[in-house]
């Protein structure tokens, strides 16, 4: 009998079981292993997979994370971690999932995803527009000229008591319910911060979570360019690691300042959406993802 092609395997719903073998196909792509996002992704979202023929682990796989409306916005799905063992790739596997995620198990949803330039020409044809852009930064930030706070902002940790003030605040900036994802940020993140105005006004959070030798600052949401220096200067002062951050080009002061910090640019991705005109929310104090993987 003839063996099925590749892309007549059958996809299957991925669970935190498959986690070890999400993060190999990760690694056997050249990525970081990232075990502790993938946790949080396959824990929060809807992981896709197809098994390897050969018996060894997964053939391909994505994650889906799906995001409630609001009165002010739709609904909304992102879409990351979109992966093709080497040993499979350029077979028409990458496209078989991304069409039966899109198609089929999302159809009629708005998406979202960050795209590398070598997955853009495929989110293209499957219908995905550019909506703009995110630079990666990696780095060891220096503290030296970085100021305690900036402007009036003042920065502390957060408290179980903010998570309501933090989850309003998200969706307004986000333009969809993401409660599920933001509610597993304490858990999630080594450091969860908020920033406020003297009057105790919610002007912004920030959170720093492990990603192998790095820590990430994502999601930094904040009212202006100085709460968001603020934000992150007291991120810094947390850890020893390197900080890695995917920033809305289009925020340039803070580019321009994190760079001046110690923090250097390794790529570029394209945020992409299909099925809606660009992406809800308030582009303006939505500084960084949580995690590009997520939207």
């Amino acid at each position: 009998m003839t063996p099925p092609h590749i892309t007549d395997l059958p996809i299957r719903a991925l669970t935190v079981d498959d986690l070890h073998h999400c993060a190999d196909l990760s690694e056997d792509r050249g990525w970081l292993r990232e075990d502790h996002k993938w946790g949080l992704l396959l824990a929060a979202g809807d992981g896709y997979g197809v098994d390897a023929p050969d018996g060894r682990g997964l053939a391909a796989a994505c994650v889906v994370t799906r995001y409630g409306s609001i009165p002010a916005g739709p609904g909304l799905a992102a879409i990351g971690m979109v992966l093709v063992a080497d040993r499979y790739a350029r077979q028409g596997l990458g496209r078989a999932l991304m069409t039966h995620v899109c198609n089929d198990a999302l159809k009629g949803v708005p998406l979202t995803l960050h795209a590398t330039p070598y997955g853009r020409p495929l989110y293209e044809e499957l219908g995905f527009k550019t909506t703009g852009h995110a630079e990666m930064l990696v780095g060891s930030f220096q503290e030296e000229g970085a100021s305690d706070t900036y402007g009036t902002t003042v920065v502390r940790r957060a408290v179980a008591e903010d998570l309501p003030r933090i989850l309003h605040l998200d969706a307004e900036v986000f333009g969809a319910d993401r409660t599920h994802m933001i509610t597993r940020l304490p858990a999630f993140s080594d450091q969860l911060l908020v920033a406020e105005d003297s009057d105790g006004t919610l002007t912004g959070y920030a959170a720093a979570w492990p990603n192998m030798h790095t820590h990430v600052v994502g999601p930094l949401i904040a009212r202006d360019t100085d709460t968001a220096k603020s934000l992150v200067t007291a991120l810094a002062r947390g850890t020893d690691r390197a900080l890695r951050t995917d920033v809305d080009v289009r925020h340039e002061d803070l580019l321009a300042w994190l760079k001046e910090r110690g923090l250097e640019s390794v790529a570029f991705n394209a945020v992409m959406a299909r099925d809606i005109p660009d992406l809800p929310g308030d582009w303006t104090r939505r500084w960084a993802p949580l995690t590009v993987a997520a939207g």
